[in-house]
Formats: C-alpha cells, sequence, structure tokens
C-alpha cells in the first residue's frame, strides 16, 4: 500500500492554475523531492497536502484513506516544516512546543521535547522566546515540532533555507537517521540540488 497516493491533482485561483495535474506516490520511508522554480506550485501542493488548502480537483490519499473524509485521523500521523509559517512570537520555544505536543496526544512530553532539542541542538533556547529566535534558530524550533508525534509522514518545504551549512549539513543527516530509524516517509522542497541529490530516493520535477 502506498502511504501517500496524489492523483491528478489540481489548484486553481480564479483563471490562474497554479498546480496542473500532478500524480505521484510515497512508500514508507522513500523521500522524495519534489522540485520547482519560485512559483512552480510547490508550497500550494503541500497546502494541499495538509488539508489547508481545497484542491480543485484530483485525490489524496494517505494510508489508503481519502484526506478530506478522514483528514483529522490522518493529519495525527502527518507533519510538517515550512520556513513561511511561524509559532507565537511571545511565547517561550518549550510553550510552544507543549501546546503542540498536547494537541497531537504525545504521551511524556517533557522528554520528548527535551530528547528533540538535544537533537537539534537548541536545549540552550527552550525558555527563550520564540520572537526572539534568529532565523535559523526558528528554522530548527519548526523542525523540532515536525517530529514531535512521530510522524509517518513528514512534509518538508524548504526545511534548511535557513540554516548555516554546517547546522544545514546536521539536520539532513539526521533527517536521514529518523528515516532509518522509524521508516519516515518524507516530502521534501528544495532549491538545493546538492541536498536533493543527497537526500532523495526519487524526484519530481
Amino acid at each position: 500500500m502506498d502511504i501517500l497516493r496524489v492523483s491528478h491533482l489540481c489548484k486553481s485561483f480564479g483563471t490562474y492554475q497554479a498546480v496542473k495535474d500532478l500524480s505521484f506516490t510515497i512508500q514508507k520511508g522513500e523521500i522524495v523531492g519534489l522540485l520547482g522554480p519560485n512559483g512552480a506550485g510547490k508550497t500550494t501542493t503541500i497546502y494541499m497536502l495538509l488539508g489547508l488548502l481545497t484542491p480543485t480537483s484530483g485525490k489524496i490519499e494517505y494510508f489508503g484513506k481519502d484526506l478530506q473524509m478522514y483528514r483529522e485521523e490522518i493529519m495525527h500521523q502527518v507533519n510538517f516544516s515550512s520556513s513561511s509559517l511561524s509559532f507565537p512570537w511571545k511565547m517561550s520555544v518549550y510553550q510552544n512546543l507543549d501546546i503542540l505536543a498536547r494537541l497531537y496526544g504525545v504521551k511524556e512530553i517533557d522528554s520528548r521535547i527535551n530528547l528533540l532539542l538535544e537533537l537539534f541542538e537548541i536545549t540552550d533556547l527552550r525558555n527563550k522566546r520564540y520572537g526572539d529566535l534568529s532565523a535559523g534558530q526558528k528554522t530548527r524550533v519548526f523542525l523540532a515540532k515536525a517530529f514531535i508525534n512521530f510522524p509517518k509522514v513528514l512534509l518538508l518545504d524548504e526545511p534548511t533555507a535557513s540554516l548555516d551549512p554546517d547546522i544545514a549539513a546536521k539536520v539532513r543527516r539526521l533527517l536521514i537517521r529518523e528515516r532509518e530509524k522509524y521508516g519516515t516517509s518524507m516530502l521534501f522542497t528544495s532549491h538545493n540540488m546538492a541536498e536533493i541529490t543527497q537526500m532523495c530516493d526519487k524526484v519530481i520535477f
């Protein structure tokens, strides 16, 4: 069974067609790259895969179930990271992650958050306000958030765009380790061809 199956996906905004007849599948533990220039519809596609945008036509299935019919059930097993989104700025890093962990029904929340802060080397940011962080620090916090619920599918929209090269390399290694350990499937958008070559099992142009 395909973990994610997208069939003839289209999205139009008035007369503008942002996504046209996109079809692909992702298997368990597979990392798939989604490449295209700015304005090609990559982020729009991810928003549809999250159920935040309704497709004009086409079908999205996770684990053999239709996203529109089973969205709440499916989204408990999916997570995402995007450089275009943000957390409440006045809350601390820990508070933001704690609220999301509760929404996902995560058990042993404190130990899970502490582990993720350690994995992404941001333990020192635990009690800092999210709004006081640098762009790269915010990116790492959002990546920690993406793993909070032990997701079976990760949707990663430019996940290393704001990171220093050494931190980006560490994040890529971490993503590969998590895939190997848990069989996590990932959809990965990037403008970095070397990154796509290193990370992905197949690429969609």
